[in-house]
């Protein structure tokens, strides 16, 4: 069973199984977990934005929510190390995008989440080509991956780690500005700089936790 409407086809399983691989991640590691929410959040904002469909919203809301998922398979004193990673440890992280992929995989006997495979996959190409896992250059990386890759960036960037405080937004604006047309889409990042301090102004204010009421 699926639902049908004017602008796509959505599973009405979607959800729940979104929600299922989502509370695996929470139990292993809430922080990922939360940021992989905000993530979702972003991207449907963001793909809204630039002028996007309802479909293709929702392609990268679920694509943002389970970008990370994979981290489920990350050895944890890897995942969570309190400072700058060894090559090889960091080798392991960089799999992380490559295992999304082939946890939702299963899930791609419908044409919705078989679309957000390539998403998943290429949320850490550049455009320069020295991302990662597949070294994609420019078009070749999918719009979605592109705009994960943005807000990924902006809500990483902000958030406490360990090792140091979130930054505050004037800096995480000026690296993506400085690392547009090499590392990020510069429409992209352009629409997101004018786009970005109105989210919290609008009137639905749909935090994570709002989200993970919609999957529960």
């Amino acid at each position: 069973m699926s639902s049908q409407s004017s602008w796509g086809n959505i599973p009405n399983w979607a959800y729940e199984s979104v929600r299922a691989l989502l509370e695996t991640l929470k139990a292993v590691e809430p922080t990922t977990y939360e940021h992989c929410l905000r993530v979702g959040e972003y991207s449907r904002k963001l793909s809204r934005d630039m002028g996007m469909n309802e479909y293709q919203q929702k392609l990268a809301e679920f694509s943002g929510m389970l970008h990370d998922i994979g981290k489920i398979g990350i050895d944890k004193e890897i995942l969570l190390k309190p400072g700058r990673l060894e090559p090889i440890e960091y080798d392991i992280m960089k799999s992380h995008s490559v295992l999304s992929e082939t946890i939702v995989k299963p899930l791609a006997m419908h044409p919705f989440f078989a679309q957000m495979l390539p998403a998943i996959r290429g949320h850490h190409e550049r455009l320069d080509g020295e991302g990662y896992p597949d070294k994609k250059m420019g078009d070749e990386i999918p719009l979605i991956s592109r705009i994960i890759l943005t807000v990924d960036t902006f809500d990483a960037m902000g958030e406490d780690r360990a090792y140091r405080k979130g930054l505050p937004n004037e800096i995480i604006f000026a690296e993506l500005k400085r690392c547009a047309g090499t590392q990020f889409d510069s429409d992209i990042v352009k629409i997101f700089l004018q786009a970005q301090p109105h989210w919290q102004q609008e009137s639905e204010k749909e935090t994570y936790n709002n989200i993970i009421k919609k999957i529960a």
